[in-house]
């Protein structure tokens, strides 16, 4: 097992804890890793463009003129296709683009995640992280220790004072183990994790 440092939030060294080698030393395959973030975009896509047929239009229950003697096209309604305000034919519908993939290779893809950020020498483990009431200025701080001006926080659960510290600062995201995923991971450059998060990690990947 892989021996990393164990850091405060003065990015001074405090410990030092084992990891897994099944969780961060993984090699890392870049195809497994675009299927993954193509698979979660897709799942975050609306899919909202819709248009109108004849029948879903207000309207158009009257014959425009009477079917014969006027010298015109014969005409049943004013939302034919056909005609300008009129419905669509074949337009777009709303639509569900997302689809999904078996979980070993979720699993292995977060696990090669990890491992390619702890293998770049951009992943902190912090034995933790409290803050009292939500402050921006003070999480900001913090970061700016570790010289970390794009940066993803993972704590052990969800920790309402560090997530409303973060929301307004650029750069930042903070989430729970049971919300790590793939794409986020590899949004981010840099990546802290807390000591506490560690066993729970592992239970969630190590299945």
């Amino acid at each position: 097992m892989a021996v990393c440092d164990v850091v405060n939030i003065s990015a001074e060294k405090v410990a030092e804890v084992e990891v897994n080698d099944e969780m961060f030393g993984v090699e890392v395959n870049p195809g497994v890793l675009h299927e993954v973030v193509c698979m979660q975009r897709a799942n975050r896509r609306a899919g909202n463009a819709s248009t109108k047929t004849r029948g879903e239009l207000r309207g158009g229950g009257a014959k425009p003129w009477r079917q014969k003697g006027t010298g015109r096209a014969r005409a049943g309604t004013k939302n034919s296709p056909v005609w300008r305000g009129g419905g669509t034919t074949f337009g777009p519908r709303p639509r569900d683009y997302s689809y999904k993939l078996p979980k070993k290779v979720k699993r292995l893809a977060l696990r090669m995640a990890l491992s390619a950020r702890l293998g770049e020498g951009n992943l902190v483990i912090v034995d933790k992280f409290n803050m009292e009431a939500p402050k921006t200025q003070e999480f900001v701080g913090v970061m700016k220790k570790f010289d970390f001006s794009n940066c993803l926080v993972v704590t052990e659960t969800d920790n309402p004072n560090v997530q409303l510290s973060a929301r307004n600062a650029v750069g930042y995201k903070v989430l729970p183990v049971a919300g790590l995923n793939v794409y986020d991971i590899l949004k981010y450059p840099k990546l802290m994790l807390m000591q506490s998060s560690l066993e729970q990690l592992e239970a969630r990947l190590m299945v």
